[in-house]
């Protein structure tokens, strides 16, 4: 088994934070030793962590679709790694959404993981969680995506849930400007 192989069984079997997890634990991640692209997001949803496999539900149409790739690219970890803030779906907020992700598994997993696969090109903060532990200037998310080409080969983007389709009406620069621009990089990144 190689290291790459090792390290996702170690991180498979993880049970660091079990009693803080209403589903029990279940790591959903994508890594792959040749990605060049890597996203980091805040942490799978109930659809996820059911399948086992990461954005496994419309909010994953969306983002595939900003991304300009089809599912087949975007599920090869050979092209594309996909390390959350949080690998176990953290639960409910009482009235709706999720819960901010654990923060064990970034603690515990991001360095050895993002060491595992040095050919990673472009990286995407998908959310505030993630921009705010790896954007080099803390900044409220729409500002710190109309700034995305600043932070290059750092990609900060919004949650591509069903909230972000009002976000996009009030920030039409979002779809003129940021999405060419992103396709552009994941293309040079995949090159």
């Amino acid at each position: 088994m190689n290291d790459l192989a090792a390290l996702r069984a170690e991180v498979g079997a993880c049970r660091h934070c079990v009693v803080h997890l209403p589903l029990g634990p279940r790591p959903v991640l994508q890594i792959g030793g040749g990605a060049r692209v890597l996203i980091t997001s805040q942490a799978p949803g109930t659809k996820a962590h059911a399948s086992g496999i990461p954005w496994t539900d419309a909010s994953g149409d969306r983002l595939r679709g900003w991304l300009g790739m089809s599912a087949a690219e975007f599920y090869d970890p050979e092209r594309l790694a996909i390390v959350p803030m949080g690998f176990c779906y953290p639960g409910a907020v009482k009235g709706g959404g999720d819960l901010p992700p654990r923060p064990e598994c970034a603690r515990l997993w991001h360095a050895r993981l993002l060491g595992a696969m040095p050919g990673v090109r472009l990286r995407l903060l998908i959310g505030i969680h993630a921009q705010a532990a790896y954007l080099p200037t803390r900044l409220p998310m729409t500002e710190a995506v109309r700034r995305a080409a600043e932070f290059l080969p750092i990609f900060p983007l919004p949650h591509p849930s069903w909230r972000v389709v009002g976000w996009m009406r009030r920030n039409p620069w979002f779809e003129a400007e940021t999405l060419p621009l992103l396709r552009a990089e994941v293309r040079r990144a995949l090159g």
